[in-house]
């Protein structure tokens, strides 16, 4: 007999899977922990413009409930209980200098390319990390390079052969960083603390509003980052971690099966992406750097339905989970993989028309061709994203004089001998994907030429949402360069899923599992069970992560 549960008004044929495969995969999701970065550096410059400086963090227990304090480090201790903990940056005096140094390799704008970059250093036989101090970097590993003889004569090596990216990141330290814990009157210097309580549930507030109090599931964990600071990890199951992040991502008030699809994207995600803070010894941040991730203060019974009823439910691909991309808008075509980072293509992340009906054929009018992008741009009706003002198609104009001040900051950060010219004289498309997006883009100044790639082109500029776009140039009376006009489409990379396109197939009556099967052909949607590889390691001495 087939049994049938009706899911957001969806048939999921349980037997699809399998009933008891089914209920192990929700069992198994349920056992899942994450290690997510709240707080990544405490008291740090933080890695978002426009974020706030957080030197003070309160950690309170819910209503009815009390904290459990306890030092891992320091058995002498007794674990404390308390309604409240206070964290507070510090520094204390080194009796002598201290020289930090690190071997920085490569520098790039997103995890997914600085991680292909580490494959070819490794390649080289050089052993690496990833680190994301600002800008994702890849650092020769510091406990195999560990002396300043080691790193420079790596460093010299590698210059002998060509390469001039690497470069030695130095500074001695005459102080280091330090987080003071007051509980009640006393006060407490310690570099490893847990927190946890009995139901589970802490709040963390890191301003004086009580207001902005964000209530999170699971325990804390204050801990040493890779950076000679702190980090605040919140250790929580996955299901409980997937309330805090599909309301966000998706919006509040999203069609129900473009929740589900959103629900069963992040909790691929999520997994497939476990390593991405292995530096820092967590696993997932809490922005858009990984997905955004916010606590249980506004969760929603439409995104818990789907949460409760896609439970331990991934998107696979050869039994793979796929890399789960997805973005705010498309610009009416998705892009692939190699349009945006650099790394092996995903086959199942290729460019497709946004749109629930046939309004044109890549095959036939690839957008490589400038005309032809242009003409498509123009096109603004029969889209998924029609309507969504501001990100579908956008325009915007920006000053030579603040271009300037752009690309000068950008070159300025990625240590480029250029960083020191005076103006542009010229920016122009160099190449395009057939998907549109520019993967090439040269310009001009006074001081020599140079050339921006892929995503790196929205990392350099201002105006740019996607590098879904082109230029028109403005001239003044005198035909002097002035300005540049931006006209593009879409909002983020446009790999994969459209959260605004999803809506809309929603709206049209399309299930969660059709959604997802537009979005990333050839995938399945599978039971999470021991047989499904989180992620395959291609670098060298190639391992299986589960």
């Amino acid at each position: 007999m087939i049994k049938a549960t009706v899911f957001l008004g969806v048939f999921w044929i349980s037997n699809l899977w399998g009933i008891q495969s089914t209920i192990a995969a929700e069992a198994k999701a349920q056992k899942l922990d994450l290690e997510i970065g709240i707080i990544q550096r405490l008291g740090a410059k933080p890695m978002i413009d426009g974020d706030p400086l957080i030197q003070k963090v309160k950690i309170n227990s819910t209503s009815g409930d009390s904290l459990k304090v306890s030092f891992p480090d320091q058995a002498s201790i007794s674990a404390i209980e308390t309604k409240e903990v206070v964290l507070k940056v510090d520094s204390t005096p080194l009796t002598k200098p201290k020289l930090e140094e690190k071997l920085i390799l490569s520098d790039r704008s997103t995890f997914e390319t600085a991680e292909d970059s580490a494959k070819s250093w490794q390649k080289l036989g050089i052993e690496v990390e990833v680190a994301q101090p600002g800008r994702w970097q890849v650092w020769a590993k510091r406990d195999v390079y560990s002396t300043p003889l080691v790193r420079r004569w790596l460093l010299h090596s590698l210059e002998a052969n060509g390469y001039d990216s690497p470069y030695l990141d130095t500074e001695v330290l005459s102080k280091k960083p330090d987080i003071i814990l007051k509980i009640g009157e006393k006060e407490y210097n310690q570099d490893q603390v847990e927190i946890t309580s009995s139901k589970n549930l802490v709040e963390v507030n890191t301003t004086d509003n009580s207001q902005a109090a964000r209530t999170y599931g699971g325990s804390l964990k204050l801990q040493p980052n890779a950076y000679g600071e702190f980090s605040l990890v919140n250790h929580v199951p996955l299901e409980t971690y997937l309330r805090g992040v599909v309301p966000y991502e998706i919006g509040a008030n999203a069609p129900a099966q473009a929740v589900a699809a959103q629900t069963i994207i992040a909790r691929t995600y999520a997994l497939r992406n476990l390593r991405r803070f292995k530096v820092d010894d967590y696993q997932l941040c809490a922005t858009v750097h990984c997905q955004v991730y916010k606590g249980l203060n506004d969760t929603n019974p439409i995104s818990d339905q789907a949460i409760a009823q896609t439970a331990g439910l991934v998107l696979t691909y050869k039994n793979e989970l796929i890399d789960a991309l997805y973005s705010s808008t498309t610009g009416g075509v998705t892009a692939s993989f190699a349009d945006t980072w650099n790394g092996a293509e995903r086959p199942y992340l290729q460019p497709v028309i946004d749109s629930s009906r046939p309004l044109w054929d890549l095959v036939k009018h690839p957008l490589n061709n400038e005309q032809t992008f242009r003409h498509f741009l123009k096109m603004t009706q029969g889209f998924n994203e029609t309507g969504r003002e501001g990100v579908f198609r956008w325009h915007k104009t920006r000053s030579i004089a603040d271009l300037n001040q752009d690309l000068r900051t950008y070159l300025q950060k990625t240590r480029d001998p250029l960083a020191d010219f005076n103006t542009i004289k010229s920016m122009e498309v160099q190449e395009r994907s057939p998907s549109g997006r520019m993967l090439t883009l040269a310009i001009e100044t006074d001081k020599g030429k140079l050339e921006l790639h892929k995503n790196e082109i929205r990392s350099a500029l201002e105006p740019p949402r996607s590098t879904f776009f082109y230029l028109q140039p403005i001239y003044n009376k005198q035909k002097q360069l002035q300005a540049y006009d931006f006209i593009g489409g879409g909002f983020g990379h446009g790999v994969g899923m459209s959260q605004y396109g999803s809506y809309n197939l929603a709206n049209l009556g399309w299930s969660a599992e059709r959604i997802l099967a537009f979005y990333y052909p050839q995938t399945e949607i599978k039971p999470l069970d021991d047989s499904i590889v989180f992620w395959r390691d291609e670098s060298p001495k190639s391992i299986s992560k589960k």
